[in-house]
């Protein structure tokens, strides 16, 4: 399995971030967090500081196989000013890579115009970001290689999904069975 980078901005939603994470590492794949800005810490919308794996500059996407944005405010806002990680979002999806967003970070697929015709899923409000994309009010959504999410209450959600979709339903359920999750 090739790496899942999971990207952090200043003013990241922390559970939405740390929970995938978690729940990957779980899974025992191989998540790296990254950091987009100039040093590994990186400072979360409730002001809780992560010490991220990578430098942007330092990763290798060719040995990925997800590019995943956590939302938040500012921290969708940063992802979305990144010109090296759109770079990198065009490229995955060019290459049928999956890329996954959940909360306000679907803004970012959409001011690149991934969800054209797609359904996706966002933070309530952020609906006109998500350029093309037929909306929906599921917590988690699934179109071929782009998996969105509503938001923080959907995150243990979107977490199993990418086992799901990464390493199968029968992980994913024994996951969802251990942590307790309804």
């Amino acid at each position: 399995m090739q790496s899942i980078y999971v990207h952090l901005a200043e003013g990241f939603e922390e559970i939405e971030a740390l929970t995938v994470v978690d729940v990957l590492r779980r899974a025992k794949l191989p998540v790296v967090t990254v950091s987009i800005g100039s040093t590994l810490q990186v400072t979360g919308a409730h002001q809780i500081s992560v010490v991220a794996d990578r430098l942007f500059k330092d990763v290798d996407y060719a040995v990925g196989s997800m590019i995943l944005l956590p939302g938040g405010m500012p921290g969708a806002k940063n992802l979305n000013e990144h010109a090296g990680l759109r770079s990198k979002i065009m490229e995955y999806s060019a290459s049928g890579k999956y890329l996954a967003a959940i909360c306000a970070a679907p803004l970012v697929l959409g001011s690149l115009g991934l969800l054209k015709g797609k359904k996706a899923v966002c933070y309530p409000g952020f609906e006109s970001t998500l350029e093309g994309a037929h909306v929906t009010l599921d917590a988690c959504m699934v179109d071929n290689q782009i998996i969105t999410a509503r938001g923080v209450g959907a995150a243990l959600t979107f977490a199993l999904e990418l086992v799901k979709i990464l390493v199968g339903i029968e992980l994913a359920e024994k996951l969802k069975k251990e942590m307790l999750v309804e």
